[in-house]
């Protein structure tokens, strides 16, 4: 068996670390078994991060998923809730891992006339998924209203219930069939929001397990969940030809009374599983069966023909596993998941597409059995090692040659492999940014000859009152260079072209923040040496890039906070990267509050020219100023010059105003 193209990190030994009680000898063996090849996948996935290719990496993960019994025991416990717990869930503790399984037998309120809606987590979850979204930039995360608010009816009872294994286990599993599923999903984001304001230690591992189970959320939950790092704690398994987890990506607003019946059959099945599944769908109405086949097979086709994959409301996180008679095929790029929901769809019938709901438990039974199986090219071995993994990814997902699709099959599998490749991306900026410091030099050269110039105006004065000669000429256009560089890490990042861990890596985190450190302080002064701020208003307000933004962002959320040691001397660089903005404001309330007439608003003035003055001496007392902010003839040494000034000319006419009161408007 061969899993295919992208790296399926949710096997990481982060994931899952099993350890059953011995209850059994053979519990025992495959608890030995789980940690043994626990710690040589890690070893693997340590050396693939070194150099391996992606067909070597999934190979490795197809090996440690299919050689453990984790997908035997995920699917055990929640054949077991099928059963036993409809409408609800169970919990099992075995050794140090805990199982969380909700049944498949249950019906959300989504199944009307408003199933497809989506709803915004913030405005319906009370701050239980607040990491999703607390820093969100675009489009809010979203999820299927009705699974939300299944989710929310057994959010009471599940919150004791996890409040309880926490502390006590290493591992929580939670699995769930078709709805199940969806609820199985929420409540491991739910876990991973709240182990975030926990310290826990040593840190508990979490892994979502779901079996033919609905798409849950819209793209900006699956950017949310990429950028937390938590796509790697989601596997969900997909059947070739079931139905079920593709109806949310068709308009299935008009058949509802057809799903509803079809749930219904299914919930009886599961709670039958010793019937045979083969002949099952003839008590299914064969209009039932033909009209959702064609309907959902349509759209997923005219879905898959687009470029842009947003166009679909519903969007997949985590990693996909394709199974089928002849093994799995893992894929999570979001393109490639769609197409495979397509394609291997196309190659079935509707009776497939209602049966094969039922027989995740044959087909998880059979990955570990097929795990050891010899595969053979039958039209001569492959050129190379990436060719040969696509091949065999064909032959486990059961797409041979001679199926119509298996072309496109093949050109998906290749996309998924081209058309993503964030760790490359990451790897080809490094040499870019290496490329443009020649221009940052340049810059910080010129910040030098400023800082060190008779007319002692600093760089911020200089650059703003000369931009026009050749010096600043060539300074302004590195300085549009690095910009473009920068906005073009940012669209990559928000593409999803580069890790999802990219701004939390030291390396970029403190590249931008010194950029922006650099670099900001220019794009002021060009602001109001060009009269921007007459135009559009100040700059913070109404002219700072985004750009600068999202590195503030960054720069707060680092993983590793700097120490905060007290400075010796004077920074390189300012601190605040808007503080010249902020003295350009200081210097308007000046000389607003010369010639304001309402006492009210002259006081207003007053109280924000005291703050800012408090606010910098503060900055210069922790030297968090460069020497530039203190020369003689900066903008900053001028505007405290005036405003010492009319301090003390408010001081000598108090008597003969008595509403000026030190230097304050009493009204």
């Amino acid at each position: 068996m061969k899993f295919e193209i992208r790296p399926c990190s949710f096997l990481t030994n982060k994931g899952v670390r099993h350890q059953h009680h011995a209850t059994t000898k053979q519990q025992e063996k495959n608890q030995k078994e789980i940690e043994e090849r626990a710690t040589t996948f890690h070893n693997m996935e340590t050396e693939a991060s070194w150099g391996q290719n992606n067909f070597e990496m999934s190979e490795t993960l197809a090996t440690f998923l299919a050689s453990t019994p984790l997908l035997e025991e995920a699917w055990r416990v929640c054949n077991i809730a099928n059963i036993t717990f409809p409408g609800a869930y169970l919990v099992e503790k075995i050794g140090s891992v805990a199982y969380i399984a909700f049944s498949g037998r249950q019906m959300t309120s989504g199944s009307d006339e408003k199933c497809r809606n989506l709803v915004a987590l913030s405005k319906e979850d009370g701050g239980v998924f607040a990491p999703l979204y607390r820093h969100s930039e675009a489009e809010e995360p979203m999820v299927h209203h009705g699974m939300l608010k299944l989710f929310f009816s057994m959010f009471p009872s599940l919150q004791i219930q996890i409040a309880d294994l926490i502390g006590k286990v290493k591992s929580i599993v939670i699995t769930g069939q078709c709805i199940g599923g969806t609820t199985a999903s929420l409540s491991a984001l739910f876990l991973l929001c709240h182990l975030l304001s926990l310290s826990v230690y040593p840190p508990m591992s979490v892994l979502c397990i779901t079996f033919g189970s609905p798409l849950v959320g819209n793209e900006a939950l699956h950017r949310s969940i990429r950028r937390q790092r938590w796509g790697e704690n989601f596997c969900h398994v997909v059947s070739k030809h079931d139905i079920m987890p593709r109806l949310l990506l068709a308009e299935i607003v008009n058949h509802i009374p057809h799903i509803q019946a079809l749930l219904q059959f299914w919930h009886c099945c599961m709670a039958s599983p010793h019937l045979p599944v083969a002949g099952l769908s003839s008590q299914v109405s064969n209009d039932l069966k033909h009209i959702l086949f064609h309907s959902v097979l349509k759209d997923l086709e005219l879905l898959t023909q687009v470029d842009d994959p947003s166009e679909s409301l519903f969007w997949p996180f985590g990693s996909y596993v394709f199974c089928c008679q002849e093994g799995a095929i893992c894929v999570e790029n979001v393109a490639s998941i769609m197409k495979m929901m397509h394609l291997m769809m196309a190659t079935g019938s509707p009776n497939q597409s209602i049966e094969d709901h039922l027989k995740y438990g044959d087909y998880v039974a059979k990955v570990s059995r097929q795990f050891l199986q010899a595969r053979n090219f039958e039209e001569g071995i492959p050129d190379s090692s990436y060719e040969a993994g696509v091949a065999l990814a064909l032959q486990s997902s059961d797409l041979t040659d001679k199926e119509p699709v298996a072309v496109m099959a093949k050109e998906c599998l290749q996309m998924a492999q081209h058309s993503d490749k964030p760790n490359l991306n990451a790897a080809n900026l490094a040499i870019k940014l290496s490329k443009i410091v020649p221009y940052r030099a340049e810059i910080e050269w010129y910040k030098a000859c400023c800082d060190e110039a008779d007319d002692q105006m600093g760089y911020y004065d200089s650059f703003k009152l000369t931009g026009a000669s050749r010096r600043e000429g060539r300074v302004n256009i590195n300085r549009h260079r690095l910009a473009q560089f920068w906005n073009s890490v940012i669209h990559m990042l928000e593409s999803n072209k580069l890790p999802h861990d990219f701004d939390r890596r030291g390396k970029w985190v403190n590249a931008s923040h010194f950029y922006k450190l650099l670099v900001e302080p220019l794009d002021i002064a060009d602001y109001y040496r060009t009269g921007m701020h007459r135009e559009l208003g100040h700059y913070i307000e109404h002219g700072r890039q985004r750009r600068y933004e999202v590195f503030d962002k960054w720069w707060r959320e680092k993983s590793v906070p700097e120490e905060e040691n007290k400075r010796s001397k004077f920074a390189s660089l300012t601190q605040d990267s808007c503080f010249w903005a902020k003295v350009e404001e200081a210097k308007e309330w000046l000389d607003n509050v010369r010639s304001e007439r309402d006492a009210m608003k002259q006081q207003q003035l007053w109280h924000k020219i005291d703050n800012f003055e408090a606010y910098a001496r503060q900055l210069i007392y922790n030297k968090e100023v460069s020497k530039d902010v203190l020369a003689k003839n900066s903008s900053f040494s001028r505007w405290m010059e005036e405003w010492k000034e009319m301090k003390s000319q408010v001081q000598q006419i108090t008597p003969l105003f008595p509403g000026f009161v030190d230097g304050k408007v009493v009204p």
